[in-house]
């Protein structure tokens, strides 16, 4: 993890390529932690070098995003493999989630979000 002023990046791949399982539990927790415990209001998860996401990973994406919300801020998520990314459109996740192409574009969208 890392920040950008209020920004909170998250580099998924730090976790795991593949966000399932066991691991995805523990990644969750972290999460939800930045947001319920840490005050984190603008989160930007970064999933370059991510190759699969469970469906029980979209659970927590959806879920981390109506904490986000609820505390007055915005999730974005950015660098996505074109294979999850259809699975995201697939599942309506990116009308959910602002989905940026790159690092910089995300992080451009939460300087803007107040």
């Amino acid at each position: 993890m890392a920040s950008q002023g209020d920004i909170t990046i998250v580099y998924l791949k730090k976790f795991l390529p593949v966000l399932d399982g066991e691991n995805l539990q523990t990644l969750g927790e972290q999460l939800f932690d930045l947001v319920d415990n840490q005050g984190k209001r603008k989160v930007l998860l970064n999933f370059e070098g991510v190759v699969f996401v469970s469906s029980a990973a979209l659970g927590k994406l959806i879920t981390l995003n109506k904490k986000i919300q609820k505390a007055g801020g915005k999730l974005v998520m950015c660098a996505i493999a074109e294979p999850i990314l259809e699975v995201f459109e697939v599942v309506k996740l990116d009308r959910l989630v602002s989905i940026c192409p790159d690092q910089p574009s995300g992080l451009a969208v939460l300087q803007a979000a107040t």
